[in-house]
């Protein structure tokens, strides 16, 4: 038996129906080429400049942070394969009020992803193409009009539907994969030293380089991903078996990957180029940190792929987010937080509005606004806090619904689930205090947005209006606030005070971390009243239409 959205039969002329087209492969590489987008082509420079050659450490350890995460989502995925699952579970387990807020903690990182890849494929072709960006980083005119037209393209693949998009994605992705692991390959025989990782010491920065550029160099940003899968479940063949296998699947090959390339990076880089210091990295080459190693050791023929790869990469991650952008609004829709209008799908299955709302939100982010574009970095670089409802959900649904049919059973799920939950307030923690304001604001913009709607449905008394619940979520102001709070006197950041040393502002986020997780589980909703939000969903026999 499948757990599939009940949607009304289509009107004519349009459809509320998702399409179940997409397999095990589909959904693998969905999440795969989320994963390896443009932080391969960053993240190790970064990483090494924060850490130093310890940044091997950071990456270990944000990939034990997501995997804990992945599996909390694997089992929540198989429990209920609907798309835009990650904007959803936090509504069935604590009601209007945490729905509506971490489902716009999810749409607000899914849609600037898109955005960002664009630009990161324009920067790239700097040399190829000048003329595209101003000395400040902006878009010129020319660079614009580039822009929105591959937004277009992201758009119009997606309108094709949804098994056009994954064979699309799954040929791009094998590409994605193919030269990261090539660029391991043959740096590993052509051009290592070992002594690198001990020139200098293997933690210039100390342990909190090694923790601050989990969060700020592109560690975090790079393995996230996996929940495309998710939002893709409403559409999934065979979601209790593969939702959990492509969740679980992907984190792996994109840890595996990310690690070797940051131990091949640093053991390839000519000794010339951190001979003031890991901080003071440099070398004479062209765009791109791998592209411009490449150069420097003689390898002018990869760096030509990796240009190429510079454009493959970020597209394939840019493509698979417009179409978690529209799932996901789907599923605020679906909640009653935003219009029907974006439930409303065509004849191939697809949420036409919510895809043109993700192409609008992209020529937005294309502006020329440096603070603007400053902004949707900072959070993208603190979106894992949407995966926070996630451990709290799975929590309450052990308590809940313990006898509900689980095709994944999560092990030691009662370690796990806070464990996984005290790991997102780290990693949110580790943003600094320079990301967590800006991300505040972020999130008080979405409460105006999102909650004037749910206010407006509440007023008209429309069938679809959600009830706010705010017993249930009364934990979550204090959350939001609480870490800020923590942020502001810690030591992560420009701007933090420093007010509480180090380790003991961790342990800090640790013990307020379950707190609020065992708080959110004593008062949220009752198994009836989850029963009823999850109310939307029925079961139906297994692959069906």
């Amino acid at each position: 038996m499948a757990v599939v959205d009940k949607i009304a039969p289509p009107s004519a002329g349009s459809s509320a129906k998702l399409r179940r087209d997409i397999g095990l492969v589909g959904l693998l590489w969905a999440s795969v080429g989320s994963i390896i987008g443009s932080g391969w082509l960053f993240g190790a420079k970064n990483a090494v400049v924060v850490a130093g050659p310890a940044a091997v450490i950071s990456w270990g350890i944000g990939a034990v942070a997501i995997v804990l995460l992945a599996l909390v989502h694997a089992e929540l995925g198989g429990l209920f394969p609907v798309s835009g699952g990650t904007a959803r579970y936090p509504h069935y387990a604590f009601g209007g009020l945490a729905g509506m807020s971490f489902g716009w903690f999810s749409w607000l990182q899914a849609a600037t992803v898109a955005p960002i890849e664009v630009e990161a494929m324009i920067g790239y072709s700097k040399s190829v193409a000048p003329g595209l960006q101003n000395d400040n980083g902006t878009l010129t005119l020319f660079g614009f009009v580039t822009a929105v037209v591959l937004m277009a393209v992201f758009v119009a693949v997606n309108f094709l539907g949804v098994r056009l998009l994954a064979h699309t994605n799954s040929v791009a992705t094998w590409w994605k994969v193919a030269v990261p692991l090539a660029v391991i390959f043959i740096l590993a025989l052509t051009n290592f030293h070992g002594s690198n990782f001990t020139s200098h010491g293997f933690m210039p920065f100390g342990v909190k380089g090694v923790l601050g550029a989990i969060s700020t160099s592109g560690i975090i940003f790079s393995l996230l991903g996996f929940e495309q899968a998710i939002q893709l479940s409403g559409e999934s063949r065979n979601p209790r078996r593969d939702i959990p296998r492509a969740v679980i699947g992907s984190v792996i090959i994109g840890t595996l990957i990310y690690t070797l390339l940051q131990v091949v990076y640093i053991g390839a880089l000519p000794g010339s180029s951190f001979v003031k210091g890991w901080a003071d990295l440099a070398y004479q080459g062209i765009e791109g940190p791998f592209a411009g190693l490449a150069t420097v050791i003689g390898l002018g023929w990869l760096a030509l792929i990796l240009r190429l790869d510079a454009v493959v990469s970020p597209g394939g991650t840019g493509l698979i987010y417009t179409t978690s952008t529209s799932r996901i609004s789907y599923g605020l829709s679906r909640n009653g937080y935003a219009p029907k209008i974006f439930e409303r799908t065509d004849a191939r299955g697809v949420p036409w509005f919510g895809l043109l709302m993700s192409f609008v939100t992209g020529v937005i982010c294309f502006l020329p606004f440096p603070s603007w574009q400053q902004l949707v970095s900072f959070i993208s670089s603190a979106s894992v806090l949407m995966y926070a409802g996630a451990p709290l959900a799975l929590g309450v649904f052990r308590d809940r619904l313990p006898d509900r049919e689980r095709p994944y059973r999560l092990p030691a799920a009662g370690f796990v689930s806070p464990a996984a939950f005290v790991v997102a307030g780290l990693i949110i923690y580790w943003a600094g205090w320079d990301t967590l304001w800006r991300l505040g604001v972020a999130i008080i913009l979405g409460y105006g947005l999102l909650g004037s709607y749910a206010a407006y449905a509440i007023a008209k008394n429309l069938p679809d209006a959600p009830r706010m619940n705010w017993k249930a979520a009364q934990w979550l102001p204090v959350y939001l606030v609480g870490l800020g709070v923590i942020s502001y006197l810690g030591g992560f950041g420009d701007s933090a005070q420093n007010v509480i040393p180090l380790w003991w502002d961790m342990a800090i986020v640790t013990v307020f971390s379950l707190a609020v997780y065992y708080w959110a589980r004593a008062v949220a909703l009752p198994a009836d009243e989850i029963e009823a939000n999850i109310g939307h969903i029925e079961v139906v026999d297994e692959g069906g239409h």
